[in-house]
């Protein structure tokens, strides 16, 4: 099983996976020009899955030692521990489908401040408060900061709204701070449930797990299960209902093209690459380190509005002013995170 044991190694993979997670939304902006968020959104959740699957029979298989092996350890973990990232799936989904509510309502520069960074902090405090690796002072440092970063960020974009005349009314912003507060209430989470079951200790000394325990890819599995099954309810739900937009129905998916259906799928597999390393790397690099990190992710989907989809073309030089200070403080922050597991 490939596992990670080098705290400089293990940071670089949450690096990696703040990449991922804020880069698997630029396939939802390619198939938005067609295609509904509702439909895009199975194609995602079927992405994640198969990756599941796919990771677990390989780099969840590797090695000599039977007991480490995914199917091996799917079976000696079975019990009330499956429990744990199932049900972590399904407060996952629950949160991102509100989240994307939330945005189709009020915008990025409501919803992700709102939402991300209550899921940053509050799903940092409680990964920390299960193992305790790090400086809680450089945390809690580093932590400030990003939100402090992401905060500027959602002010630019305030900036570019007032001045080009798309800032939305005063209904939909409140409609939207709603339905992103709750999502991050949910979203802090998901990580710390997962981590629960998860075997930290026998990738640092090299022994099976213990009994019941698991690994990051069994426990990853579940919880692709659980967000997979929950889609049933949660986003037909988001079909019959939506924040906005007229309803639609299953047979709309149906009639999408391949190319469409591989673009959600290939977006499922970023994103679940980027939470199967935040998982990996929390044994070297601790569970709160690496889920801050991860969460950074709100930067770099701002990069990608930036520089790729030009979302601030002909905003005044607040808003440049503002992404500037927002940059530089997600630096600070990171390096915070980095230096509190050193």
């Amino acid at each position: 099983m490939f596992y990670v044991t080098d705290y400089t190694f293990a940071v670089l993979l949450c690096v990696v996976c703040m990449f991922c997670w804020g880069s698997w939304g630029n396939t939802q902006k390619l198939a938005g020009k067609s295609w509904r968020y509702e439909l895009f959104y199975w194609d995602y959740v079927i992405g994640i899955l198969v990756f599941s699957l796919v990771m677990g029979f390989t780099l969840g298989s590797m090695g000599k030692d039977p007991a480490w092996g995914f199917v091996a350890n799917l079976k000696t973990s079975f019990g009330t521990n499956w429990l744990w990232p199932f049900a972590a799936g399904i407060i996952f989904n629950a949160s991102n489908i509100l989240l994307a509510a939330a945005i189709s309502v009020a915008g990025m520069s409501v919803a992700f401040p709102v939402g991300v960074g209550l899921a940053l902090v509050g799903g940092t405090v409680f990964n920390y408060l299960q193992d305790g690796k790090g400086s809680l002072g450089l945390i809690a440092l580093g932590l400030g900061l990003i939100v402090v970063s992401i905060l500027c960020n959602a002010t630019a974009f305030r900036v570019k709204q007032a001045t080009d005349g798309s800032a939305g009314d005063a209904a939909a912003t409140r409609k939207g701070l709603v339905l992103a507060a709750f999502a991050g209430l949910l979203m802090m989470w998901f990580s710390p449930l997962v981590n629960k079951v998860v075997d930290m200790g026998f990738m640092q000394s090299a022994t099976a797990p213990n009994a019941g325990m698991m690994t990051p890819y069994a426990a990853f599995f579940l919880f692709a299960v659980g967000i997979f099954v929950s889609n049933f309810l949660w986003n037909t739900l988001a079909m019959r209902k939506p924040v906005s937009g007229e309803p639609v129905g299953y047979g709309a998916y149906f009639r999408g093209g391949f190319p469409i259906h591989l673009v959600g799928v290939l977006g499922g597999a970023i994103w679940g690459l980027g939470t199967l390393l935040s998982f990996v790397s929390a044994g070297a690099a601790g569970k709160a380190i690496s889920y801050a990190l991860g969460q950074g992710a709100t930067l770099v989907s701002a990069l990608w509005g930036i520089l790729i989809w030009k979302e601030f073309k002909g905003a005044p030089k607040a808003a440049g002013l503002l992404n500037l200070a927002m940059f530089v403080l997600f630096m600070a922050g990171l390096a915070f995170l980095i230096l509190a597991g050193a």
